[in-house]
């Protein structure tokens, strides 16, 4: 009899269930008896052994449901050796309750922090194996995560509903996509819906070359103008700014986010109208389109591979189209970002978007 435990952390994204449903249909095709352990809320469900037992009733029907069965939660690398507020060696009691259980593999569903933790099990002696989960598709190590298209997706739809609004109106319009560190979502969602400026994090931009391009689409007749901007978009003058620097002056930022303090001061050097919308959580919510049911199941299926074959310390990831396996030692603390010189860039470029620089 196997026992496997399953749990998914950080931030939710489509495809979640998906993914899960992968990795219990594959090992029970296989004929395989197993027992399958859910970790409520993330890693503090593995700490204060918050579980349930899951059965193919758990997993039917959820291909297309959004969020996670298991509830999620933030649990912080860099806290994650310090004792709880009672003293509780967090570490030491994710392992008691792994083998108190008697588990023979951990599965982990999620982002650069809690591919971290993973592989901090990974080396302290636990068999565990893991799964891409996020939709700033910026873990390493894999060329797409699961999630990600989804957000594209519905980042796109609210460029595209804006693009109406904003040439009747004769607007400026600011569409703040998620990503925090990298501008992968904000880069695909933004060539998808045909913005004409795209601020990423990995480009600082100028604000004068961003009302320089505003003021030519002016000459060209154009009544509008859409800029898509990364929620961790920086200035070239903030960019050249030390880490403390920077940390004390976000520590009087008077302004919600970077895109209210960039509308404030297009307003202000060009005189339009300029409204920001912030569409949220909601990039992070609702079903999985096909894409990602497909993605999340065969990397699933891939996960519940590497179990029935005893490999364990391994991340499922994409690379040139395939799925591969890639050590969590080689991932674990690494980020993905957009290059300046990609060819995404480059292209974008030629298609007339200006990125600030």
């Amino acid at each position: 009899m196997m026992r496997i435990g399953m749990l998914t952390s950080g931030g939710d994204c489509q495809a979640l269930n998906a993914a899960m449903r992968g990795v219990v249909k594959c090992i029970a095709h296989s004929g395989e008896q197993v027992e399958f352990y859910g970790f409520l809320n993330g890693y503090k469900g593995l700490i204060y052994s918050d579980f349930r037992m899951l059965t193919s009733k758990d997993f039917s029907g959820i291909l297309t449901k959004g969020g996670t069965i298991l509830g999620s939660s933030r649990t912080p690398f860099k806290t994650i050796r310090e004792p709880d507020e009672n003293g509780l060696d967090k570490v030491e009691a994710m392992k008691q309750n792994y083998y108190k259980l008697q588990l023979d593999c951990l599965v982990v569903l999620g982002g650069n922090g809690s591919q971290k933790t993973a592989n901090l099990l990974s080396e302290e002696g636990l068999n565990v194996v893991s799964l891409p989960k996020t939709i700033d598709n910026d873990l390493w190590g894999t060329d797409m995560t699961f999630g990600f298209q989804s957000a594209v997706d519905v980042a796109t739809q609210v460029i595209d509903n804006i693009h109406t609004t904003a040439d009747s109106h004769g607007r400026v319009f600011i569409i703040e996509v998620m990503g925090h560190k990298v501008g992968w979502l904000t880069l695909n969602a933004g060539l998808a819906g045909g913005a004409d400026v795209i601020l990423i994090p990995e480009i600082p931009y100028d604000i004068d070359k961003i009302c320089e391009a505003i003021e030519a689409r002016d000459k060209r007749g154009s009544r509008f103008t859409i800029i898509a901007v990364a929620e961790g978009a920086i200035s070239k003058k903030d960019a050249k700014l030390s880490k403390k620097e920077y940390k004390e002056k976000m520590a009087d930022y008077k302004y919600p986010s970077v895109s209210y303090e960039i509308a404030e001061k297009i307003q202000n050097k060009t005189g339009h109208e300029v409204r920001v919308t912030v569409p949220g959580h909601m990039q992070r919510g609702g079903a999985p389109d096909p894409y990602d049911r497909v993605f999340a199941s065969r990397l699933g299926a891939e996960a519940g591979q590497l179990i029935l074959n005893k490999e364990y310390g391994y991340m499922v990831a994409y690379k040139n189209r395939e799925i591969v396996k890639v050590p969590l030692s080689d991932i674990a603390g690494k980020l993905k970002y957009v290059s300046p010189d990609a060819s995404i860039i480059q292209e974008a470029k030629m298609l007339g978007v200006c990125f600030g620089d």
